[in-house]
């Protein structure tokens, strides 16, 4: 017991520390974009659910819809929300307009709906009509309104940009903004320095690769390149094009003398399918960038000119949008498709696995997976299981209570694990998904259950994938080392600063 009092009175200055300093130990966040450009999309309040079951902590949207926001109510998810460009104009007339927009649109919903950014116009260098000199007088009059609710720290203003800002991007030490957007840019950053708000960028490898293939390998923008690129001016060495593109935004908020501006990404991502010429536009790419992206943020990995930075990112987007016009690329970033089924499968927690298991395959042996038939009934669906499971020789241990595919605990989805594991293991052929025709082959990716994904050979679960933790004590002073060595110059000179040492 004394022992025990001992570790709480050697933590508890620590934990008080952390309660002043909370952005020290916050971590790169990974949020996901959710635009509405589309005609058959989920119910807000389905899509709620969706996010939450995917575990998406931070979700943008474009607007401040009622529907979207009384959704989001008391889920935990973190919204950044938009004041699209058509408003700027009355936004940045008069302080009363951005006043009763808070007022009536935002503070009925706050704090249960977790707001913590605004996005004062989007990407309006790209704007065909020129409203940049709008921006800066509607994020005053937002930020305005804020501190007049007493919520001028608790959220955040800043607007969105497109790469288009820079008018050097390469090499990364070159990097400068175009000198065209300057009486909007500077007042812009020097409104973000004094409140300490993010840059905001959208920025889309992609379109580089597509539009500069002979210039950009396809591995390098999709964080797949074994060779380095350097700089020549600083030596620093890029194996991405991500990285490469945020440290030219850095240099050029450098040249200007803006050095504590933090750089938020606030949309990425890579299409799924595109048209006849954008034929880097497919599933396997777009889970390899949104894959490597998400594992290379969430270490806080930083840049080569920054490393260790924290950095916020935004994929881009939760859903196919079919009503977005240009290339078919543009109708296809989604991570899901309208019936909330996934497009490709994502792990957005950035452990590495993709799946479930250690060795499991995310994709069948031929493009099909076997699943339980919708109209098959439960009986036939429990007999074709047992059978499964028994003389089919499929080992089911993984859907047993507490096991890594028990959840969810519905028979189609036990059936449908069952199926698929026994199909994959016998040649994917049509005798091997019929199990008494309560088994329907399907070749669209059927990544609602991930546990599909589990194939033949592969008996490892993800017991075998976690390492190994130490006890709850041993645990918690690991992690107060770790932190103290990272800030052994910082961390003194703060405990006298607060009085504890």
């Amino acid at each position: 017991m004394a022992r025990g009092f001992e570790l709480i009175s050697a933590i508890s200055p620590l934990i008080l520390l952390l309660s002043y300093f909370p952005e020290l130990c916050r971590g790169s966040t990974i949020g996901v974009c959710y635009g509405r450009n589309a005609d058959d999309l989920p119910t807000p309040d389905k899509v709620a659910q969706l996010v939450q079951l995917h575990k998406i902590k931070y979700l943008r949207i474009y607007d401040s819809n009622i529907q979207v926001l009384k959704a989001f109510a008391n889920t935990g998810v973190e919204l950044m929300i938009g004041i699209p460009n058509l408003d700027l104009l009355p936004f940045s007339q008069f302080q009363s307009n951005a006043d009763t927009w808070l007022k009536n649109s935002i503070l009925p919903y706050y704090p249960a709906t977790k707001i913590t950014y605004i996005t004062v116009g989007a990407e309006v260098t790209e704007s065909p009509t020129n409203i940049s000199a709008l921006v800066v007088p509607a994020m005053q009059n937002v930020h305005t309104a804020l501190r007049k609710a007493g919520l001028q720290k608790k959220i955040k203003v800043s607007t969105t940009h497109s790469l288009g800002i820079l008018s050097r991007s390469f090499p990364p030490s070159a990097g400068a903004f175009n000198s065209s957007h300057a009486f909007f840019l500077k007042p812009m950053l020097e409104f973000l320095a004094d409140n300490q708000s993010p840059l905001m960028v959208d920025i889309y490898p992609y379109y580089a690769y597509r539009d500069s293939s002979t210039n950009v390998s396809l591995d390098y923008a999709l964080f797949e390149s074994s060779s380095e690129v350097i700089d020549p001016n600083t030596g620093l060495l890029y194996t991405n094009l991500f990285d490469a593109q945020i440290d030219a935004i850095y240099f050029a908020l450098m040249a200007l003398n803006f050095r504590t501006i933090k750089i938020m990404v606030t949309e990425t991502g890579w299409p799924s399918k595109g048209s006849a010429k954008e034929t880097a536009a497919t599933p396997d790419n777009a889970q390899t960038y949104n894959t490597n992206l998400i594992r290379h943020v969430i270490n806080d990995t930083g840049t080569p000119a920054k490393p260790g930075e924290e950095l916020d990112i935004y994929i881009f987007s939760l859903f196919n949008e079919n009503r977005k016009p240009g290339l078919g690329s543009e109708r296809n970033w989604g991570l899901f498709y309208p019936d909330q089924t996934s497009v490709y499968n994502l792990d957005m927690t950035g452990s590495g696995a993709v799946d479930i298991t250690t060795n499991a395959n995310i994709t069948s042996s031929n493009g099909t997976w076997c699943i339980a038939s919708s109209t098959a009934s439960e009986l036939d669906l429990q007999s074709a299981l047992d059978w499964a499971c028994g003389s089919g020789n499929v080992d089911c241990s993984a859907i047993q209570p507490s096991q890594a595919c028990y959840q969810p605990d519905t028979l189609p989805s036990h059936a449908s694990y069952a199926f698929n594991s026994y199909y994959q293991q016998n040649g994917a052929t049509d005798v091997a998904c019929s199990f008494g025709g309560t088994g329907v082959k399907t070749n669209k990716n059927p990544s609602y259950d991930k546990c599909l994904y589990m194939t033949f050979g592969s008996n490892t679960t993800t017991a075998n994938n976690v390492t190994s933790l130490p006890s709850t004590s041993s645990s918690i002073i690991y992690g107060i080392s770790a932190w103290i060595t990272q800030f052994t110059y910082g961390f003194p000179l703060i405990l006298l600063i607060l009085g504890i040492a």
